[in-house]
């Protein structure tokens, strides 16, 4: 990992923050490892064989890194906002915490690395995450011709797709902005899977009928009702673990094949 490598990547990582914000404000998601995978993808194949996947793998954990904080940062000043605190005083201790996380981060990888065999698939700390990162580094050696077919077209399509939708909706007037998609939002779903756009859909449907009914109630509760049913979703998990551990099946299975393909 060259030194004007780790310039290169302080030099794009606001930016990227920055996206990383505007995504975080949008749906609360934070995509800081998608990033990471980018800048991880790009730095291996520009090394090439000799060191990619280190390089790689480095440039990764920086982007992640600045990326995380700048969401985490987004996510705190909307409870500030909510709860009616100082967005400031906010700031000023987000930045004391970074501060002190640079010298417990470290101190902290040091004691697991030395007190417990990391990455030992037959230890309590088996870090799968690691082996991934690693084989998807080893990927980004060959450049675009380990890429799927068309994948880098198709990603071009989508980027000016989303280019041209966001200056749409920042060039024509509100009445007919507001029927325009936010592209950071339509994204979301390709990444973490159609049942996060389906609840987001039904959530908008329902207040948009409750805003018509009541706008004044919808304003003041809207956030709350939200939270409880996000909430009560994710409790249904720990069922749900239950049911899987107990080998229950649910009593309703699809399985959606091609016409050409044999049952």
């Amino acid at each position: 990992m060259k030194w004007y490598f780790v310039l290169a990547c302080y030099l794009l990582a606001p930016a990227i923050a920055f996206c990383n914000s505007y995504g975080m404000g949008l749906t609360n998601l934070n995509l800081a490892p998608t990033y990471g995978k980018i800048a991880l993808f790009v730095f291996s194949s520009l090394v090439g064989s000799d060191g990619g996947v280190i390089a790689g793998l480095a440039a990764c954990g920086i982007i992640m890194s600045i990326v995380c904080s700048a969401a985490d940062l987004m996510q705190d000043f909307k409870s500030s906002y909510l709860t009616l605190s100082s967005p400031r005083s906010l700031f000023v201790f987000q930045m004391i915490c970074v501060a002190i996380g640079c010298i417990i981060a470290p101190l902290a990888l040091w004691l697991f690395w030395t007190a417990f065999d990391i990455g030992d698939p037959d230890g309590e700390y088996k870090a799968p995450f690691a082996v991934i990162f690693r084989e998807m580094a080893i990927i980004g050696i060959e450049g675009f011709a380990a890429l799927p077919k068309h994948c880098l077209e198709i990603c071009c399509v989508f980027f000016l797709a989303a280019l041209i939708v966001s200056l749409l909706k920042d060039a024509t007037p509100s009445h007919v902005s507001s029927f325009i998609p936010i592209p950071m939002a339509m994204a979301v779903p390709f990444y973490i899977g159609a049942y996060f756009g389906v609840d987001m859909f039904m959530g908008t449907l329902i207040l948009f009928a409750w805003q018509k009914m009541n706008r004044r109630e919808a304003d003041g509760y809207a956030v709350a009702a939200a939270s409880g049913l996000i909430c009560g979703d994710r409790v249904w998990s720990i069922p749900a673990a239950v049911l899987s551990i107990l080998r229950v099946d649910p009593p309703i299975c699809m399985n959606f094949r091609p016409t050409s393909a044999s049952v």
